[in-house]
């Protein structure tokens, strides 16, 4: 089955019956989708080819950027600048209006990150990312051994001061902010679990909670999340993208025929959700919209 139903709202969610397409194949191992509103496109990165591309309805795939560095992660700042986590150098850049790219993280504590992964921002500018360890490994990233003895997530201020936040998983890797921004939900691969912090006054968070457990033995690890307009948190996992209510139930999942590594919410509607999964980008229309990354 492409669509699974787990409790009978998931049909606010998706169609039963609605379609998954193909819109390009051939990739090596694609992530970090986001959908451009000024452009009508999707840009997305292959990692192990170390590329990023540019994808729309009329001309297709294109090349965004090579060399990237080997980017995964992707999102926009409050003034409409991509941001982007690089495996290959350990570093959250940002690209210029000239396609210069300004280095926002490299180091904490004197010691090299371990492989910025993804990424998010809020309304007041600070810049939120994962660090987990995937990008010092073959073949997601180069062979290198970590300088930290952690992996964490870490804020930037809109200052440009960076801080380790209070957030002890094994791998952190995908996160998401609820709609009103006071929860800010992380993932942990290898534990197949979601966690919710709440977001304190400082910008800092909270010990947080278990919000969720992925199950299945299909292949695919909490990876990619984001959240619908209904505040429904959708993480890819085991078998697919899987659905939550904002309490944490299990709705739905999405099943693909290759492994959900990331997602977009996009079109004019954000109601078309693309997902790169592995070697190829798939498409499927949602009944709600996603919540645009778009802040500006």
């Amino acid at each position: 089955m492409t669509i699974e139903y787990f409790h009978d709202d998931a049909g606010a969610v998706v169609a039963p019956d609605a379609p998954i397409e193909r819109l390009a194949t051939g990739f090596v191992f694609t992530e970090g989708a986001l959908w451009n509103s000024r452009e009508q496109c999707l840009l997305f990165s292959d990692i192990d080819a170390s590329r990023m591309h540019r994808w729309d309805a009329r001309g297709g795939v294109s090349v965004f950027r090579e060399p990237s560095r080997m980017t995964n992660g992707n999102t926009w700042d409050v003034q409409g600048r991509l941001l982007s986590c690089e495996h290959a150098s350990s570093r959250v850049v940002r690209t210029e209006a000239d396609g210069r790219l300004t280095v926002l993280a490299s180091h904490f504590g004197g010691l090299e990150l371990n492989s910025p992964n993804d990424i998010v921002v809020r309304r007041d500018g600070s810049v939120y990312f994962t660090d987990p360890i995937f990008g010092r490994r073959l073949p997601h990233g180069t062979d290198r051994a970590a300088q930290l003895d952690h992996s964490s997530v870490y804020r930037i201020d809109p200052d440009g001061g960076l801080a380790r936040l209070a957030v002890d998983l094994e791998q952190p890797n995908g996160l998401c902010f609820s709609l009103d921004e006071s929860l800010l939900y992380v993932n942990d691969s290898p534990r197949r679990r979601i966690h919710v912090h709440r977001v304190l006054e400082d910008g800092s968070v909270d010990d947080g909670r278990l919000f969720a457990d992925l199950p299945g033995d299909e292949p695919g690890v909490p990876d990619g999340m984001k959240i619908d307009m209904a505040g429904r948190v959708y993480c890819c996992g085991p078998g697919g993208i899987h659905v939550f209510t904002p309490d944490g139930t299990r709705l739905a999942r999405i099943r693909f025929p290759e492994k959900a590594c990331n997602f977009a919410f996009g079109d004019r509607d954000y109601r078309t959700l693309y997902v790169t999964a592995c070697t190829s980008l798939y498409a499927i229309r949602l009944r709600t919209p996603g919540r645009p990354q778009e802040l500006a």
